[in-house]
């Protein structure tokens, strides 16, 4: 299983930003595990975004497919609506789901989720949010989800939802709430405590900004002095200055020093147990 948070952050003018963190833990029978799977993605020439949980083997290779395929300018284009987006996304996990060999759908569990966040190409301070789910039972459905009017919660999915949503209730009553940054506080407070032996890694995070024009972006995320990203330690690498890095306190870093940029606002957590 997982834990996956989307949030929403929220300012004067409205909707400013939204996020996809998850753990990058992939769990099998008898305990053995594998600390380097990736839950999340980001289009690279659209403000588009999307985290799975549930099973791990169907919806990497498909929505690595869809990634690349828009990407590549065959998917949709700046014309596309976000509810047009969906209904083509909805329509490639479909078919893909249908060629998937029926000897292994029993390994595939009772149910998998995706969540897609879109910002409108036309209208930045647009935002939307949409839960594809799968069950066995049932098959497809697409939810629309209400974005909040302050900073918070859009979705938190799979097996170690319990444990942050006891976690966050605190979180909540502190200075920082109803801010983005709290909720990335409460992820990486979870996560690193987590009690769940399904859930653990490193935090991998992707998110969209207001900026116009803009597409989604792909973060690095700094623990105890090494490097991540999408769940992969990275330190045996260079030019770091290529992506944009956050800590666990959703502070702004350098790349290469790993330390908070000068100009960062600093992001002081109080509550975390870590």
């Amino acid at each position: 299983m997982s834990l996956v948070v989307a949030w929403l952050g929220v300012d004067t003018h409205g909707p400013s930003s939204a996020y996809i963190a998850a753990d990058s833990r992939i769990s099998w029978n008898n305990n053995i595990h594998y600390d380097y799977g990736r839950k999340v993605f980001a289009f690279n020439n659209s403000p588009d975004i999307l985290g799975y949980c549930g099973d791990v083997i169907f919806p990497s290779i498909v929505l690595s497919q869809i990634i690349e395929m828009a990407d590549c300018g065959l998917l949709f284009d700046a014309k596309n609506t976000s509810t047009e987006k969906v209904e083509i996304i909805l329509k490639i996990l479909e078919q893909s789901l249908i060629k998937y060999p029926t000897e292994y759908n029993s390994t595939m569990g009772s149910t998998f989720q995706v969540i897609y966040i879109s910002r409108d190409q036309k209208d930045n301070k647009i935002f939307h949010c949409h839960l594809f789910q799968w069950k066995r039972e049932l098959g497809w459905c697409v939810t629309p989800i209400s974005l909040p009017s302050k900073s918070g919660i859009l979705l938190v999915l799979g097996s170690g939802k319990k444990e942050f949503d006891d976690k966050y209730m605190c979180y909540q009553v502190e200075g920082n709430a109803n801010t983005s940054r709290n909720v990335f506080h409460c992820f990486c407070d979870t996560l690193f405590n987590v009690r769940n032996p399904y859930v653990g890694g490193a935090p991998q995070l992707v998110g969209l900004i207001r900026k116009p024009e803009s597409v989604a972006k792909k973060y690095g995320i700094i623990v105890d002095n090494n490097r991540y990203f999408f769940g992969a330690q990275i330190d045996i690498m260079s030019n770091y200055d290529k992506i944009e890095w956050r800590n666990d306190l959703f502070e702004l870093c350098d790349g290469n020093t790993m330390t908070k940029k000068p100009i960062a606002q600093s992001q002081p957590n109080n509550v975390k147990e870590y």
